[in-house]
């Protein structure tokens, strides 16, 4: 993307930046215009907190970049806060991402999620320091319906999903409830991960989800 194109996007979705940082941050952190969104996102809730450990301009955009086999014209972010949010640095929400938080979200920095990947957020989700998110992948850590016992009893209930440092998740992944995936992880294309994975530096492949090889790098 040319930087001519670029600033103006940045233009085009002045109006929903700047309501954007008013309504989440202070005032002195407001006018540095710390949070990027463009015209495209649907700014569906914007209600809970936003917390931010490191201010300057732009250091997080929501609804911006580009993946080459995705139109991002027609591509929609959705933002739909309630709960809390809490970013560590920079983070890049990108095209097409959708981000649905009752309970906490809780990003390290150097955070990326791509093209029309969506976090679904009911009680706890945590990110680490260089995380990066494929597009087309769900992460969340509910089953939004409850489901009962004979008894009446609630048995599928939310669950925190944790996510390490220098994570690469890849496209058309799932990830559900109370999983934890160890630092320096790959997870392949298309997995389900179902249950933890505690061992760093391993590349976990399948669905459900399983270890395929350990003691790996991967270059962010």
């Amino acid at each position: 993307m040319s930087k001519l194109r670029q600033y103006f996007l940045y233009l085009m979705g002045l109006p929903k930046t700047l309501y954007f940082n008013l309504k989440y941050l202070p005032l002195k952190q407001a006018i540095k215009l710390p949070v990027l969104v463009s015209h495209r996102v649907w700014l569906k809730s914007c209600k809970g907190s936003l917390s931010l450990g490191k201010v300057r301009p732009g250091i997080i955009k929501i609804g911006f970049g580009g993946v080459s086999i995705f139109d991002e014209g027609r591509s929609r972010s959705i933002w739909h806060v309630d709960g809390h949010v809490r970013l560590a640095g920079k983070a890049d929400f990108g095209h097409g991402s959708k981000i649905d938080v009752s309970g906490e979200i809780q990003v390290g920095d150097n955070f990326e999620i791509t093209a029309e990947s969506a976090i679904v957020c009911h009680q706890k989700i945590s990110f680490g320091n260089n995380v990066l998110i494929s597009w087309e992948t769900l992460i969340m850590d509910c089953d939004f319906h409850k489901i009962h016992d004979q008894s009446g009893r609630w048995i599928n209930a939310d669950s925190a999903v944790s996510i390490g440092n220098d994570v690469w998740i890849g496209c058309r992944c799932l990830v559900l409830k109370g999983v934890n995936i160890a630092d320096k992880s790959v997870v392949a294309a298309s997995s389900t991960v179902s249950r933890s994975i505690d061992t760093a530096q391993t590349i976990i492949a399948g669905s459900p989800a399983r270890p395929v090889k350990e003691n790996i790098s991967w270059e962010y």
